[in-house]
């Protein structure tokens, strides 16, 4: 029996599944395994299941006022058609997926490869989809990955739009939330306050002595709250004006460049500038020197995530260091609890630290 059928039938029965509530306010139990059904939409619609079918697969033989009445009745159940064959759906599909914005760079594909190996162990397979920056892909990526009835979700960032958050909801998949931090997840979270981050760098140059300020910073939304608690930092301490060089996500080496070379332009520039992360620090640096200014004397610069080449630029970049293997390996783990019905930690707050080498 699957365990939406066993759900079902407890539900008649009028008993109840036993469970165990731990202490503390940041964990959670175990979900409940069910999800919305074709019969469950069929019934709140007032239709016939095979009706409810017709409006997915053949909408062509539905009149034009019954499919919008049963299509408003899915979205707002969030219900998700099953394409898995129906002997297959009694049983757990082994599969994980895990949606990131890109892997053109190793922020997020370490974690990922992480994330992987620890759940091969277990016996299961990761399937990962990108869903570029902005997220503009996540809601249909998910509407397919989700009607592959995968056993759990990795996601990245805590944004999603209301269609996406009731989908998850309606599914009761064990979700967790990376690369983020809000004390509310969908279900779990592993990640880091990216507003604390971009407070901290800039008590951090504050505290070193600079008064000129620039920024060279991508357009993806966790940037941009690393950047107001940057700018909030320096405001409190009297300083609002800021020289910023906009560049579209992700960043790269050519970007970096690009992005110094116009704050550069202005009549006056920075003395030191923090860049929305390493790849865009990394072009910086080298448009830095490549126009004979001398590190950190006339230009301090400082990146995000501590990428594997950080530590080797000349001179090595100073940066802010985030775990991306236990982002991967906590996510994976608290999945594997999820599913084994285990006591589940909600939020895991990974913290960061700012790394100080020769470019400050």
């Amino acid at each position: 029996m699957s365990d939406a059928l066993s759900a079902s039938a407890k539900r008649k029965s009028g008993k109840k599944s036993p469970t165990s509530k731990p202490k503390g306010a940041s964990r959670s139990s175990s979900r409940s395994s069910g999800s919305v059904t074709q019969e469950e939409v069929a019934r709140l619609a007032g239709v016939a299941p095979i009706t409810v079918s017709r409006v997915i697969n053949r909408p062509d033989l539905v009149t034009r006022e019954t499919l919008e009445h049963v299509r408003d009745v899915i979205a707002r159940t969030g219900y998700v058609p099953n394409l898995l064959a129906g002997g297959l759906a009694s049983k757990r599909s082994r599969l994980v997926a895990a949606i990131v914005p890109t892997i053109g760079n190793s922020i997020f594909a370490e974690a990922v490869e992480c994330f992987t190996d620890r759940l091969g162990e277990a016996g299961y397979k990761v399937m990962l989809g990108l869903s570029g920056y902005p997220a503009s892909r996540e809601d249909e990526l998910l509407a397919t990955v989700l009607s592959r009835r995968p056993d759990a979700i990795f996601l990245t960032g805590i944004n999603h739009s209301a269609e996406t958050r009731q989908r998850l909801l309606a599914t009761k998949v064990p979700v967790v939330e990376t690369w983020d931090y809000t004390p509310t997840p969908i279900d779990m979270l592993v990640g880091f306050s990216h507003e604390k981050l971009g407070r901290a760098v800039g008590e951090y140059l504050l505290d070193k002595g600079y008064k000129r300020f620039g920024l060279v910073w991508a357009t993806d939304e966790r940037a941009t709250v690393r950047r107001k608690g940057f700018e909030a930092a320096l405001a409190n301490r009297g300083i609002t004006d800021i020289q910023i060089a906009t560049v579209q996500a992700p960043g790269n080496l050519k970007r970096g460049r690009e992005g110094l070379a116009q704050l550069l332009s202005a009549e006056t520039h920075p003395q030191v500038v923090f860049c929305s992360s390493d790849a865009l620090a990394h072009g910086v640096l080298t448009e830095a020197q490549a126009r004979g200014l001398s590190i950190p004397q006339e230009l301090a610069i400082i990146g995000f995530g501590d990428l594997e080449f950080a530590p080797y630029t000349f001179p090595p970049l100073s940066t802010v260091r985030i775990d991306r293997r236990a982002i991967g390996l906590r996510a994976a783990e608290a999945i594997l609890a999820r599913l084994e019905g285990k006591p589940v930690e909600k939020v895991v707050d990974l913290g960061f630290e700012v790394i100080e080498r020769g470019t400050t």
